[in-house]
């Protein structure tokens, strides 16, 4: 009886490990990603440059996975560049090797301005984030219009805007749902 329930264990063990193995191997290549940036001033004077910070969040990791960024600017005058120096022309694509970085954008004009950033990964993917700048004519009276206006904001208010804007971060919040 032990020699008989010895080999049906060890068929049923077997038999388990013959149906668990499979020829097709899941590797995911493509995770969804997107550009999270700090909020940006909206007045510039020419002459004058805007930080725009910004964080590459990306849903899963792949190593071989490439990011590269372009812009373009459909109204005013300006320059991007980036952290360590390198200045974009507008529509050339540009590797990215850093997930976490900053824009520095240059006003060269004293219209509106608008840039769109483009991050596309190298299977195809792209987010495309708007940024537009009003001339910042110098009004004294509507900053002080705009610092007299104050908002009050919620607990819950507050993470919901979190965890858009820091969602891997809001993961570990106790605030999370």
């Amino acid at each position: 009886m032990k020699k008989f329930l010895a080999y049906f264990l060890y068929t049923l063990l077997l038999s388990a490990i013959v149906c668990a193995c499979s020829d097709d191997l899941d590797v995911q290549q493509v995770y969804s990603f997107d550009l999270v940036t700090m909020p940006v001033q909206k007045k510039i004077v020419q002459g004058e440059s805007a930080e725009i910070r910004c964080q590459l969040v990306k849903e899963g990791d792949y190593e071989q996975a490439r990011f590269f960024i372009r812009y373009f600017q459909s109204d005013g005058k300006g320059e991007l560049r980036m952290d360590d120096g390198t200045v974009f022309l507008p529509n050339d694509l540009y590797p990215l090797d850093k997930t976490t970085f900053r824009l520095y954008y240059t006003s060269h004009s004293t219209d509106q301005q608008v840039i769109d950033i483009y991050i596309e990964d190298s299977f195809g993917q792209v987010v495309q984030k708007t940024f537009s700048w009003q001339n910042d004519r110098g009004d004294e009276d509507d900053d002080v219009e705009e610092n007299m206006v104050s908002q009050k904001i919620s607990g819950n208010d507050f993470m919901r805007l979190y965890r858009v804007q820091r969602p891997l971060l809001a993961m570990d919040s106790p605030y999370v749902e």
